[in-house]
């Protein structure tokens, strides 16, 4: 009996499920105590034909749709019987990140969710509760299974050798890199500049009633909330950074706040509703400028840096911990790279940055690089170092130079075989019905034998 294991996989909770469950409903199918209504199909097969570009015939969709919810309701029904528990928090959480995710590509704003979904925020948590509990579930019972595999040096080794010697692949040039961040600190002159300037916003708006909205369109520096007039729509605690939320809570509606500096400069805060744990707000932000002088500093320190290392005058994990910037993603990482494709910090050269290619392409293993500009994700300038740690040929893979991935290969095999094989088994010892308009699906029928 052969099973696609993406089918049995959990289906993500879309949004799109709560819109729909207009359907008429009745029961489809069932998995020992867990029932599938026809709405749950309906639901998820709206959604899927709204995100794909191509056709594929309805039946055969719905089919697909069902051997999904089946094998999920498998995993939950088996969940149940194990005992598996999970605590109202946990669930709690979930959702607050789910509707919370939604509410910020919206601005905040919950007339807009209500409008678009037909339903309050409360509404939809609760349409969701279910769903949420169901994946939950099935989560924790797949990781607890996955966590009994393993595979040995023999395993990985027997798998290797299964694989036809004409079909092993070539991987490409592979590398590790290392980077210490720094930014350029800005000088008092214009700190002090950029304060002046937020002070006399502040003046103009609460001394001489001119408009917020319109100061925030011309001045702020906030691109996303300027061009809305300084609207950042409602959000919880733990939204901003501390500096500027510890001032914004304290604001009553329609109060402008004292300048406040963060890390992204000086902003004035008004407080336009709260409504429970949250609050809208809207602000306008001066980033003091960063000069020629800021920046030729940040370069002379990474220089005097390199020279110390170059010299082993200091580790480059000291280096890291005493001079990289800590909002850095690759700080806590010893400085490494981190693959955003993979997750990982092996890059293939191809999937390098063009300025980093370039820069090791001469490079030994181990060496290290002039200071090098970039622009980070705030588009702001940055200067960095980086080390060459390891690097690969283009080759056949092996077994002496590859072992970690094929390793990793062989444990994703077993635990795809290990897992079909206890659905396998748990089907056999399951109740499982299915309506008689989804028996001429092939797949579903494959759970009912």
């Amino acid at each position: 009996m052969k099973y696609s294991l993406v089918s049995i996989l959990c289906l993500a909770l879309s949004f799109a499920s709560a819109q729909d469950r207009l359907v008429i409903d009745k029961v489809v199918a069932k998995v020992g105590a867990e029932t599938i209504l026809l709405s749950d199909v309906e639901s998820q097969y709206s959604y899927a034909l709204s995100q794909q570009s191509f056709g594929q015939d309805p039946q055969e969709m719905r089919c697909q749709i069902l051997e999904g919810i089946i094998g999920q309701k498998l995993i939950v029904h088996q969940a149940k019987l194990d005992s598996i528990i999970i605590s109202d928090a946990e669930v709690e959480a979930q959702l607050d990140f789910r509707i919370s995710s939604v509410l910020r590509q919206m601005n905040g704003d919950e007339e807009a969710f209500e409008n678009y979904y037909e339903m309050t925020t409360d509404e939809m948590r609760e349409n969701l509760r279910e769903d949420m509990v169901s994946q939950i579930l099935a989560e924790r019972m797949q990781g607890q299974l996955m966590m009994e595999v393993d595979v040995t040096p023999q395993e990985v080794k027997e798998f290797f050798n299964s694989i036809p010697k004409d079909s092993l692949p070539y991987l490409n040039a592979e590398v590790e890199i290392a980077e210490i961040v720094v930014e350029p600190k800005v000088n008092e002159i214009e700190r002090l500049k950029a304060l002046q300037k937020i002070l006399e916003i502040r003046k103009e708006i609460v001394e001489n009633g001119a408009s917020f909205a319109e100061l925030a369109k011309r001045e702020s520096d906030d691109p996303g909330s300027g061009s809305q007039g300084g609207e950042l729509g409602f959000a919880a605690r733990g939204t901003y950074v501390p500096e500027f939320e510890a001032v914004a809570y304290q604001l009553e509606v329609d109060e402008i706040c004292e300048p406040v500096e963060t890390e992204f400069g000086f902003h004035i805060i008004q407080m336009q509703e709260r409504r429970g744990n949250k609050i809208k707000l809207r602000h306008i932000l001066i980033k003091p400028e960063i000069i020629d002088e800021d920046l030729e500093l940040a370069v002379a320190n990474l220089d005097s840096l390199k020279m110390k290392l170059d010299s082993s005058e200091i580790t480059w994990e000291k280096a890291v911990k005493e001079y990289s910037l800590e909002a850095a993603q690759s700080y806590n990482n010893g400085g490494r790279l981190q693959n955003p494709n993979t997750g990982k910090t092996i890059f293939q050269t191809s999937e390098l940055p063009f300025e980093i290619y370039i820069a090791i392409e001469e490079m030994e293993i181990g060496e290290i690089s002039e200071p090098m500009e970039f622009q980070n994700a705030r588009g702001e300038t940055n200067f960095r170092i980086i080390q060459l740690q390891s690097r690969t040929k283009p080759h056949k893979v092996s077994l002496e130079e590859d072992y970690s991935k094929i390793q990793e290969y062989a444990r994703e095999n077993k635990k795809n075989t290990y897992f079909l094989n206890w659905v396998s088994e748990k089907l056999g010892e399951t109740y499982i019905f299915v309506d008689k308009t989804y028996l001429d699906c092939d797949n579903v029928n494959r759970f009912l034998k």
